[in-house]
């Protein structure tokens, strides 16, 4: 039993610093202020995000996120390149939803905390997710010799609905 302890508090220690990095509209499962942002956009709630220097009313990140996608980002307080303008950094990456894990992997500098504004804004709905880039084009060509003969202006013999196609 006195070898299990190191294990079990090992791996409790792991989940503790694992909970931090969750990503969730809501906040996860410990929800603070310095997690970072979630949207999550769908066909019927297409997101458009925009983040806005309220000094200059000036938008400096603007996201249409795609239906089917999230956008995560969170700021880190003074890694900026400049004291005044831009003091701080933002990470963010666009996901497949949804990721509750993973590395955001873009980084911009941003203005500080009080000169920065999130705005969220809807576009027209529904809206249809892009086809993935593998995806194949589904054209029926009845003269392609890999048709079934059902295809063919002939035509032929369905196949029977009650046959086990993975056998």
């Amino acid at each position: 039993m006195r070898t299990l302890r190191p294990l079990i508090a090992a791996c409790f220690v792991a989940a503790i610093l694992a909970v931090p990095a969750c990503y969730a509209p809501d906040g996860g499962f410990m929800p603070a202020s310095g997690r970072g942002f979630t949207y999550i956009s769908t066909p019927f709630k297409p997101l458009t995000i925009t983040l806005v220097d309220v000094r200059t009313e000036e938008p400096f990140f603007v996201v249409a996120i795609p239906p089917g996608q999230q956008l995560t980002f969170k700021f880190i307080e003074g890694k900026g390149d400049h004291q005044v303008w831009t003091p701080d950094l933002m990470e963010w990456q666009l996901f497949d939803e949804p990721s509750t894990f993973g590395k955001l992997g873009n980084q911009m500098t941003v203005p500080p905390a009080s000169a920065r504004r999130i705005d969220v804004s809807l576009r027209p709905a529904p809206e249809d997710p892009p086809a993935p880039d593998n995806e194949e084009l589904r054209i029926v060509d009845p003269l392609d010799p890999k048709a079934p003969e059902w295809w063919t202006p002939e035509g032929g013999k369905a196949p029977d609905s009650r046959a086990r196609i993975y056998d």
